[in-house]
């Protein structure tokens, strides 16, 4: 026999509501965004909790210090991907690191482990450090646009970067990097507000909360497209050439 609840939906006449009871029972309100069934809220009622979103999240994030960030991060329900996470990650490297890299997003394996770059990928970028005479852990801190795994290693949502933003700010703020190296396009669009290609980018000197930027290519890209390491090295010495004259006044 079809349920109170099963006619209403036939009848086009929900949403229903329910009893909070029920609510507090079923899976949906244990899941890390909003839960599927709410009370009505009267316009003139707050709508979130301080810190939650809007500025009083951001001022929020601000304010962190190193101790208190990736525990932070790992709380965060700004967007739904903290539904679909293993884990999240926050960034690698020294706290007081003069090389700031920058990626796109984790993938299944830096999901797994909770740590950026950690695949092929990753073991391309550290031959490209070693190469450089750098290390992460030592002088170089290495993070993603998104501190969370999109579904299927999908393109981020703007809403998704968005509510990312004010953590990879923060980081910034935190480390005051020589350089900060944007690694391919998704990564650069964001700190640079700009659509253009790498292509197009790389080769100059940019600026970024204070700190001179560069652009490159993301080191998967470079997996599938070989000939151009031999371009990701040319802005590999660039970016050294900006570290070694530098000396963390920009502002």
């Amino acid at each position: 026999m079809a349920t109170r609840e099963d006619m209403m939906v036939e009848l086009g006449l929900t949403p229903t509501w329910r009893r909070r009871a029920e609510v507090a029972a079923s899976p949906a309100a244990t899941e890390c965004a909003a839960p599927a069934v709410r009370e009505p809220v009267s316009p003139a009622a707050p709508r979130s909790a301080p810190g939650q979103d809007g500025g009083t999240r951001s001022e929020r994030i601000a304010s962190l210090s190193w101790d208190g960030f990736a525990a932070d991060v790992d709380a965060c329900t700004a967007c739904g991907l903290c539904r679909t996470r293993h884990k999240s990650v926050p960034g690698v490297g020294a706290a007081d690191a003069e090389w700031l890299f920058v990626g796109e997003a984790p993938g299944a394996e830096e999901d797994a482990r909770g740590e950026p770059f950690v695949g092929q990928a990753g073991r391309l970028l550290d031959n490209m450090l070693a190469a450089l005479g750098l290390a992460r852990e030592r002088n170089v801190y290495i993070a993603n646009v998104l501190k969370c795994r999109p579904p299927n290693n999908r393109t981020p949502e703007p809403a998704e970067t968005e509510a990312c933003r004010p953590y990879l700010e923060r980081q910034v703020d935190l480390i005051r990097p020589k350089l900060i190296v944007a690694l391919g396009k998704s990564a650069a669009s964001l700190l640079l507000g700009t659509d253009a290609t790498v292509a197009s980018l790389r080769g100059r000197v940019h600026d970024y909360r204070g700190s001179p930027l560069i652009v490159t290519y993301h080191p998967a890209y470079l997996l599938r497209n070989l000939p151009d390491k031999a371009k990701a090295w040319e802005d590999m010495v660039l970016a050294r050439r900006i570290v070694a004259t530098s000396d963390r006044s920009i502002t």
